[in-house]
């Protein structure tokens, strides 16, 4: 506890966690103090350096293979999905380093170290998707126009190693995706490969058997409408994170009635919750307490906010008075 004129900490459990009060013109000096605390969502970002280096492997080789194999058979389609298989490596390789760089240590410039770099990579990511999307709907509405002659064998068997390869990458990131936007943009950009090249298995067994030329293009719209429609959610949630919104996993009105049913609490205001990163959230908040709010009810209010909601950076100002002031209400 951090008590007026004192210049002692209260609760912490990071070297780089600073105390502050928040006085809000109120006249009065306020008790404030934090919490931090670290808690399990599965492997750390950093965790999954290993698997983001197979994946860009995997893929580099892969791609290398589709875009010489294109050049020698001459076949557009096949350089032009191999640039589409490139821009995915891209997007691994962008994951990973938004992971690597949310891990480093805060600095006194910058005290919440580059833990957001998670939440703009996921953004980016999502972002060149949807482009990398929109580039192949084009051209299979141009195919419509003006048909290529494809071989159906040489589709079967190139994409049917996409499929292999893509989706061994996804699966490296499938049991993350839940609890990490990073994590999941990364997942859905090699999903994603493994459905559209499983499509062009598709069109090929079409072309072999009857010549359905047309069925190439349908299937690569009917894939990308698909897959636009689960990015798009992973592109409205990370711009939620991007602009300080409450992240989904987390109710406010949940987080406000726990928190206003504390013992000795008699209202709370100033309530913020936000995305330091994809995987960790903080919160701050005014609790007015005329009496207590001392110690071990702050540990113990970290503790339940890390417990009950993952929560687990934390800032609380007590206050003795209410100070009426018109402050957000919640």
């Amino acid at each position: 506890m951090h008590q007026p004129g004192q210049n002692d900490h209260g609760h912490h459990d990071h070297d780089h966690d600073h105390e502050h009060g928040h006085g809000h013109g109120h006249g009065r000096t306020a008790t404030a103090a934090h919490g931090h605390h670290h808690h399990d969502h599965g492997p750390p970002p950093g965790g999954y350096g290993s698997r983001f280096a197979a994946g860009i492997a995997l893929n580099l080789v892969f791609v290398i293979i589709e875009a010489s194999y294109g050049y020698i058979a001459g076949s557009l389609a096949l350089i032009a999905d191999a640039g589409h298989n490139f821009s995915d490596v891209l997007s691994l390789g962008l994951a990973w380093g938004a992971a690597g760089l949310a891990s480093s240590k805060p600095s006194p410039r910058r005290t919440y170290g580059y833990r957001r770099a998670t939440i703009l990579a996921s953004l980016l990511s999502a972002g060149m998707l949807l482009l990398a999307m929109g580039g192949i709907a084009w051209e299979a509405i141009q195919r419509f126009a003006t048909p290529a002659p494809l071989d159906g064998m040489t589709m079967i068997v190139i994409a049917g190693i996409g499929v292999v390869i893509n989706t061994l990458t996804a699966l490296m990131f499938a049991r993350g995706r839940h609890g990490d936007l990073n994590i999941r943009a990364a997942f859905l950009h090699m999903a994603a490969d493994a459905v559209l090249s499983l499509g062009v298995v598709i069109g090929g067994i079409g072309i072999l058997m009857y010549g359905w030329q047309w069925l190439d293009p349908v299937i690569s719209l009917i894939i990308v409408a698909a897959i636009v429609w689960g990015t798009w959610d992973l592109l409205r949630e990370s711009l939620d994170l991007a602009v300080d919104a409450v992240p989904r996993s987390i109710e406010p009105a949940a987080v406000a009635a726990w928190l206003g049913a504390l013992p000795g609490v008699t209202r709370i205001h100033d309530l913020h919750i936000w995305a330091m990163s994809t995987t960790e959230s903080a919160l701050t908040v005014h609790l007015v307490m005329p009496e207590g709010g001392d110690d071990q009810f702050l540990h113990e209010l970290t503790e339940g906010l890390e417990e009950h909601f993952a929560i687990g950076h934390t800032t609380v100002q007590i206050e003795r008075q209410d100070a009426g002031d018109g402050c957000d209400q919640h």
